[in-house]
């Protein structure tokens, strides 16, 4: 969710690319009962679009603000950071508020609590005093608002990281393991309330935004040539096509006999929330054989057809908050009008076209308001005196 991402002073545009495709599958996912959804990663394999997104918010957030530190220093790049975890702040609370206006609204419009019950807002509705308070410390989450509160969290803690990663990589990527091995063995998360803890546990994913900030300040480089090869290569492949044939079990309950009941009691439970190292090998065979797929300078990045998603990924904390709206209002849709096949598929589509024209708008305002700084600037004024 930051803005970036250049490799000697050119865009890398496959995080762009990525990162909007992930925004899109993430919007997909959240609409229950989807048909769409079939399409998406998590039912072919052990990671999801999560994996993704929070890998490349930690690559882009170690370009933008490891070169701020380089060129100015720990005091004023960490202000940037911790001025962008108020602004991601903000934003959650400020979708925290409509969200909650737009669930009561319907549920009570339509005389259908069950709404309240599916998206987790009960508590909200029966002490909303004592639940915004939680919201505002970050331990009530609505279903589908738990990214944003671990961005916050991950960004927030950024500064010493980005600091010692560019001093000591080795030594920064150490840490960030023994935290995840930590949260594993001592059972370490944030509680959430009313009972429980984070769906996305911080001490556990903070390992994938770190290797993803690793990887964005020289890691990749180091391990670019193993990464490329053929044997890493063929034991990716190899892996995805296990854990497919593993997910299609979920699926097809028949087939679990074919799954070893000691493979099985080592495997599961294969836990989102605690970030399992299975779905992190799955996510990293996903990465390898993408970055032979799909380099830098590959053609059809450049092409019209891959645009709308890459103006997604290009504006990714507004079309995130715009999704989590569009993925509600889809399934009200669903329910209250029509739940066909085809009424999924227009509304899977529509969704991904507003967030489409929204992304467009907002780069064309971006665009204006670029031309009017240039126009009023000293330099343009001066070129006007001299016409």
């Amino acid at each position: 969710m930051v803005r970036g991402g250049c490799v000697n002073g050119k865009r890398d545009l496959r995080l762009d690319l990525f990162r909007g495709l992930a925004l899109w599958l993430i919007f997909l996912d959240h609409i229950p009962s989807n048909v769409v959804s079939w399409i998406t990663i998590r039912n072919f394999g052990f990671s999801d679009a999560t994996e993704i997104f929070v890998f490349i918010s930690g690559y882009t957030a170690a370009y933008v603000y490891g070169a701020s530190m380089r060129e100015q220093g720990f005091v004023v790049a960490s202000a940037r950071i911790l001025r962008r975890t108020w602004q991601v702040y903000v934003a959650h609370i400020f979708l925290f508020c409509i969200y909650m206006a737009q669930i009561a609204y319907v549920a009570r419009s339509f005389e259908n609590p069950l709404y309240a019950e599916e998206m987790g807002v009960f508590e909200f509705l029966r002490e909303p005093d004592v639940t915004l308070v939680q919201a505002l410390l970050l331990k009530f989450k609505p279903a589908n608002m738990d990214v944003l509160p671990l961005y916050i969290a991950l960004l927030a803690f950024f500064p010493p990281f980005v600091w010692l990663m560019l001093r000591r990589p080795a030594l920064a990527l150490a840490g960030s393991i023994a935290v995840y091995a930590a949260s594993k063995v001592f059972g370490l998360n944030v509680p959430a309330y009313p009972s429980g803890h984070w769906v996305f546990n911080p001490f556990a994913w903070q390992l994938l935004f770190s290797l993803g900030a690793w990887c964005a300040l020289g890691g990749f480089a180091r391990i670019g040539r193993l990464v490329r090869s053929r044997a890493v290569a063929v034991a990716a492949v190899a892996y995805l096509v296990v854990s497919f044939a593993v997910v299609l079990t979920w699926y097809v309950p028949a087939w679990t006999a074919f799954v070893p009941k000691g493979l099985a009691e080592w495997m599961y439970p294969i836990d989102k929330t605690n970030l399992d190292a299975l779905r992190l090998l799955h996510f990293f065979a996903l990465a390898v054989l993408t970055v032979r797929v799909v380099p830098r300078d590959w053609p059809p990045l450049r092409a019209p057809w891959l645009q709308p998603v890459m103006l997604c990924g290009r504006h990714s904390l507004e079309i995130f908050c715009l999704g989590v709206f569009l993925a509600f209002a889809a399934h009200f849709v669903i329910v209250e009008i029509n739940d066909g096949v085809a009424m999924q598929v227009a509304v899977s589509a529509a969704g991904i076209a507003l967030m489409v024209l929204v992304a467009a708008l907002m780069s064309w305002f971006k665009q204006i308001e670029g031309r009017n700084r240039a126009v009023g600037s000293p330099g343009a004024d001066a070129a006007r005196r001299s016409s």
